[in-house]
């Protein structure tokens, strides 16, 4: 199926470039991450170039936001205190022109969740970064048949396969003006003009605690360093999922992984990633493509 003729159909960015300014730039990123992912997080961006800061009190974060090249917010390990900081955070972000990210861990599963989630897209995030239950659970009219629950997830975990999502990532991304990433074994990007699937990847890394969280501080930190935020996005997730293919070479469990990934994180090359990365730009997906399987 061709894309309509209206899509953007430019050639994307080799993702190496957007590698390149994130080590040129060491952009500063503000993380309002839940207490399982803080310290990997922080170790992960070092790796990666950046320089993370894990600062969330109300008092501050709106200050700070205005500081810092990029924002990022999961909501986790979610509080009503905790949340006042993200609010403040994210709306003085928005207004200083800084991009940030949301995280809406486990969105579906509680009437907190869903009202925290809602408040946050009010003040229009760059990037929405999920598994597949929890984009369906920002858009659930978009759920495609797949027989699974609603509620979002099996808590911090997808009960929907990344394709049942990609509709609602587009419906998503059009009504929020953003860009919305679903990731999974084959993750996908959208901002509701292009598309594209990312392939790389490795099955050991959702057998470690905090990847994705701190995931969702990578791209933060591929949209601090400026550039496109699709084609940011879109390098991001290659990049980690190209670390994560080097990490398995040298691991022999989950806990050897997680020591291997973060060098393989600082030692993946721009050119490496240009070569290997499995980027594939495809239609932005319709109504009519429901129930397709890409």
């Amino acid at each position: 199926m061709s894309p309509p003729l209206d899509v953007d159909q430019r050639p994307l960015e080799p993702p190496g470039a957007a590698l390149r300014r994130v080590r040129a730039r060491a952009p500063l990123v503000q993380n309002i991450t839940n207490f399982v992912a803080m310290n990997p997080a922080a170790n992960i961006l070092l790796a990666v170039g950046a320089s993370p800061a894990m600062v969330h009190a109300r008092e501050e974060a709106g200050e700070f936001a205005r500081i810092a090249d990029a924002l990022t917010i999961n909501i986790g390990t979610l509080s009503p205190v905790w949340l006042d900081g993200m609010l403040v955070a994210a709306a003085a972000a928005a207004d200083a022109g800084k991009p940030w990210v949301l995280d809406p861990v486990a969105v579906g599963a509680t009437a907190l969740r869903r009202d925290a989630a809602r408040r946050l897209l009010e003040l229009s995030p760059s990037l929405v970064r999920g598994n597949a239950s929890e984009i369906i659970a920002l858009a659930p009219a978009t759920r495609v048949g797949t027989g699974a629950d609603t509620s979002g997830g099996k808590g911090v975990d997808a009960t929907d396969p990344v394709a049942a999502a990609e509709l609602a990532a587009v419906t998503l991304a059009e009504r929020q003006g953003c860009v919305v990433a679903v990731t999974g074994e084959i993750d996908f990007v959208t901002d509701g003009r292009r598309a594209a699937h990312i392939a790389n990847g490795h099955v050991m890394m959702p057998q470690v605690t905090a990847l994705g969280c701190a995931l969702t501080g990578v791209c933060g930190a591929f949209l601090g360093a400026g550039g496109d935020p699709f084609e940011c996005t879109v390098a991001a997730l290659a990049y980690y999922g190209l670390a994560g293919e080097h990490a398995a070479r040298g691991a022999d469990g989950p806990g050897s992984f997680a020591l291997c990934f973060i060098d393989a994180l600082s030692g993946l090359s721009a050119d490496a990633l240009d070569k290997d990365a499995r980027i594939a730009p495809i239609a932005v997906p319709s109504p009519h493509d429901a129930g397709r399987q890409w």
